[in-house]
């Protein structure tokens, strides 16, 4: 009996072999394998806003796809929805809900409903945010609305729907995870009227690392991603420009932007057990950008 990953299971399996009971050993030593698999979400409860984006909805899906029940928020339910549908088609159990997680009300009410709905919530994963291409200004004249546009869109959404989220993992008492998403401009500055938005992701990955250590006592582990240019329509305004994208690209010695997937498998490793021992840690995503700096 060969390719065994576990010595004991070598053992016991090359004690039977010849025998009759080896298939039923090896069936049982594989469906306890699965069963064991830290990286799987079955049986936990995830909660996405922003989850009608492009990344937000690949998160979603992802979540779903290790087994979660999702419930995925936007600023309408029939913008959730349509995230939604493709996971309830592929068998997942997922909840639709509208909310502005701007707003403390909203954060309460989804949180609500999705421990109505699943009984329980372990997991949430932030995805609203961005707004980096859309208000541009020199640093000394940086408007005060459109800061805080920024702020409110990043930083605001992500405190609420947390700290609504937290206050249900400890009634629960069983620990959670929070994933958020910060940005390689949390660290690195850029020649290009970012002020708000490289704030507002230092702010994010602050968050992660002072959450991490309040939280840890609960069993609650929080972690961020930082990406780099993501290829979604909401980048598409500067990603579009060849010249933009090209120095962007120069930039990065992978070669290329990234991609929604190359998102989501950092994701199922912060949301599963997987990283039951990682918390307080930004995880760039950026195909080596970083490095370079």
């Amino acid at each position: 009996m060969e390719d065994c990953h576990s010595p004991f299971t070598c053992a016991r399996l090359n004690s039977l072999e010849g025998s009759d009971q080896v298939g039923q050993e090896a069936g049982r030593v594989v469906v306890a394998l699965v069963q064991r698999d830290p990286g799987r979400l079955d049986g936990r409860v995830a909660i996405v806003p922003g989850g009608g984006g492009a990344i937000g909805s690949a998160m979603a899906a992802a979540l779903s796809g290790a087994g979660a029940k999702v419930a995925v928020v936007d600023m309408t339910e029939e913008r959730a929805e349509a995230a939604a549908a493709p996971i309830r088609a592929a068998g997942g159990e997922v909840l639709a809900l509208g909310a502005d997680v701007t707003k403390e009300e909203d954060c309460e009410r989804i949180v609500a409903a999705t421990v109505e709905r699943f009984g329980r919530l372990d997991i949430i994963v932030n995805c609203v945010g961005g707004g980096a291409g859309k208000v541009l200004f020199d640093a000394e004249d940086y408007p005060r609305d459109a800061w805080d546009w920024i702020y409110e869109l990043n930083v605001r959404s992500t405190l609420l729907a947390t700290q609504a989220a937290v206050r249900a993992m400890k009634a629960g008492g069983r620990g959670g995870r929070v994933l958020n998403i910060s940005s390689v401009r949390a660290s690195l500055g850029i020649n290009a009227g970012y002020s708000a938005y490289v704030a507002a992701k230092g702010a994010i990955s602050s968050l992660t690392r002072q959450w991490a250590t309040e939280w840890a006592k609960h069993g609650i582990t929080v972690n961020a991603i930082a990406p780099t240019f993501v290829d979604t329509p909401q980048v598409a305004m500067l990603l579009d420009d060849p010249a933009f994208k090209a120095g962007v690209v120069s930039r990065i010695p992978l070669g290329r932007v990234g991609g929604t997937s190359d998102l989501t498998g950092a994701a199922i490793f912060f949301c599963s057990d997987a990283s039951s021992f990682v918390t307080g840690q930004i995880l760039g995503i950026d195909g080596g950008l970083t490095a370079t700096q």
